[in-house]
């Protein structure tokens, strides 16, 4: 028999059991907490996935149906505008839906960006979540003796009502947004409306974007004007003159260097530019004295090349006429070089488009159409699809769109005119008349009609697109088709002294063509039936232009010709220049600007004469 102290200290090693067994436990309870915590993770992000697909595919469901881009509304005001430019309640109305529909494009934009990124942060929790989960389910090896196996088992827990938490903060920060990005970008007040209507594309918009409509008409910003159709909104031009008295001059200044390009004049700047191989430069004359403002050179332009090309003397290297918006001064020269100058002569930007493959240079104008810039860049021939269309935003220079251009080089200048409800942009190059949506350069039809070296630019009046095919025919087509429109809307041809060089003008009743020879041919608009042709037997390059019911003719050797603008040839007066005029003439106010091979003139009463006028 055993004492009691004995039985104490005696062990059945077959009976009693390890002593490692407590830790058991513990260990199952980290293991179930932890995978309950990874469950639940990945449940809850599978369904925030599945909550913002579902959010994304009803959004580009409904944004597809709903494209505020695309608005009916908007089109319908703006179609109501071409019937009634002068409605200034429809240009608000406008201006306001404009900017709505302009936010609501980015809040979509906004949205669609915010759902992808939430819809890649719930993949990726739903991913480490999943795997993790799927490790804790794994076989467990035998359990080991743990002595911190309590304190692990807590900061585990711990850990999974964090992860819980955070994914409930995302979730919640996640729709928080969406439910942000939802609300109106409107200001509430009238003022800061105001403000922001300065973005507005719809007519009349605010002045810090672009100018009206009707300071357009009131200046020349373009070549041949305004519409880029030769014809002054102004009817009180002087008809005589004398350049050697000076009887009916405001002044004349000298030009500092060569150039084919015609007066450019806003408010109460004239712009010209000039150059050759060694310089180019922009001009800016005061319109009241003609005292020379500012001249900046155009050089050290990125990408200019090094190399530049051989340019006829017929042609050079500023054959280009500038345009304006009002904003900014725009320039372009044969190297490729484009800038833009503010009104103080600062340069606003700079770039270059590349050498253009030309025989005869560049010599296609600009174009302006509201704050966006226009340029024909057609060069080399059209198989080697190097012809360009270009629209660049006139205050930074970046491209807004470009469209490839099935022709070879040109040296027409492209009009912008309102038909069949919408700005069209009319472009020239053989052998196709096109026409392209001035918003964002989609074509909307062309005709194939033209032959030679299309140097004449469009017209557009009395319904009619007018397009000369140089020393071929004069064109009249309806500018309201859409696709291959040769078949369909050419309405006439005439083919009596077409020009070569000069480009038509007209009233919309009558249209006028005058040829490098000097004879001037009358047509009527509507059929095409000619009125009357004259021989002036004198060389003409400059484009005749129509103030009131006077046109305005111009000679190589200096001759100025007024003729009344009728059905029946009337020449009303003659005078001499003195030099070779090229150039077309620039009408503002009371006033005709000439650009002379060495002189820029400016026909009219003077500054002083002008000031004592009550």
């Amino acid at each position: 028999m055993c004492s009691s102290g004995d039985r104490k200290l005696t062990i059945d090693p077959m009976t009693t059991t390890a002593p490692t067994q407590p830790s058991v436990q513990p260990r199952e309870g980290q293991v179930d907490a932890r995978y309950r915590a990874s469950a639940a993770t990945w449940k809850i992000a599978a369904l925030f996935c599945l909550v913002i697909c579902g959010a994304l595919i009803l959004f580009h469901i409904l944004s597809k149906a709903d494209d505020p881009l695309k608005s009916t509304q908007l089109k319908e005001y703006k179609d109501k505008l071409v019937a009634a430019p002068q409605d200034e309640p429809l240009k608000q109305r406008i201006r306001e839906l404009d900017l709505q529909l302009r936010h609501q494009y980015f809040r979509q934009l906004s949205l669609a960006n915010s759902g992808a990124w939430l819809l890649l942060g719930g993949t990726v929790i739903f991913l480490l979540a999943a795997k993790q989960a799927a490790d804790l389910r794994k076989p467990l090896p035998l359990p080991q003796p743990k002595p911190n196996a309590a304190e692990q088992a807590a900061r585990a827990a711990a850990r999974a009502r964090w992860s819980v938490a955070a994914l409930g903060v995302a979730v919640a920060a996640g729709f928080l947004s969406l439910a942000l990005g939802i609300g109106t970008a409107l200001p509430s007040r009238p003022a800061d409306l105001e403000k922001l209507l300065g973005g507005s594309a719809a007519a009349g918009a605010g002045a810090s974007d672009f100018a009206s409509l009707e300071d357009m008409q009131k200046n020349w910003p373009r070549f041949r004007g305004p519409d880029g159709n030769g014809v002054s909104i102004h009817t009180n031009t002087p008809i005589t003159w004398d350049v050697t008295t000076g009887a009916g001059l405001a002044w004349k200044t000298e030009v500092p260097a060569p150039g084919f390009n015609s007066p450019v004049v806003w408010g109460d700047r004239v712009f010209l530019s000039g150059g050759d191989v060694a310089k180019r430069h922009v001009f800016c004359f005061d319109v009241k004295t003609g005292a020379l403002l500012w001249r900046q050179p155009v050089e050290n332009v990125p990408g200019s090349p090094a190399q530049l090309p051989e340019i006829p003397e017929q042609t050079g290297f500023a054959a280009p006429t500038m345009a304006t918006d009002g904003r900014r001064a725009y320039v372009i020269f044969a190297n490729g070089d484009l800038a833009a100058f503010a009104f103080d002569g600062k340069l606003s930007w700079a770039k270059n488009l590349g050498l253009p493959k030309n025989a005869y240079g560049h010599a296609a104008s600009l174009a302006v159409w509201q704050d966006r810039l226009l340029v024909q860049f057609d060069q080399g021939e059209s198989e080697e699809h190097k012809s360009k269309l270009y629209a660049f935003d006139g205050a930074t220079g970046q491209i807004v769109w470009q469209r490839q251009r099935p022709v070879p080089s040109s040296w027409a200048t492209p009009v912008v005119i309102q038909a069949a409800g919408k700005p069209q942009i009319i472009t020239l190059g053989v052998p196709w008349v096109i026409a392209y949506a001035a918003a964002d350069g989609t074509e909307l039809w062309r005709a194939d009609c033209l032959n030679g070296e299309v140097t004449p630019s469009p017209v557009f009046a009395g319904g009619m697109l007018l397009a000369v095919s140089p020393s071929d025919k004069l064109i009249a087509l309806r500018p309201d088709g859409q696709g291959n429109v040769t078949q369909t809307h050419l309405a006439w041809t005439a083919e009596d002294y077409i020009p070569d060089i000069s480009s038509p003008v007209s009233n919309g009743d009558l249209v006028f063509i005058i040829n490098s020879g000097g004879f001037l041919t009358c047509y009527n608009v509507k059929d095409g039936a000619k009125q009357y042709e004259h021989d002036f037997d004198m060389e003409c390059h400059a484009s005749p232009s129509l103030v009131g019911d006077r046109l305005y003719l111009f000679g190589t050797k200096g001759a100025a010709i007024v003729l009344q603008a009728g059905r029946q040839f009337q020449e009303l007066a003659r005078t001499e220049m003195g030099e070779s005029i090229y150039a077309s003439p620039a009408f503002v106010q009371n006033r005709i600007f000439i650009r002379g091979s060495k002189t820029l003139f400016c026909i009219g009463a003077k500054e002083e004469k002008l000031a004592k006028q009550p």
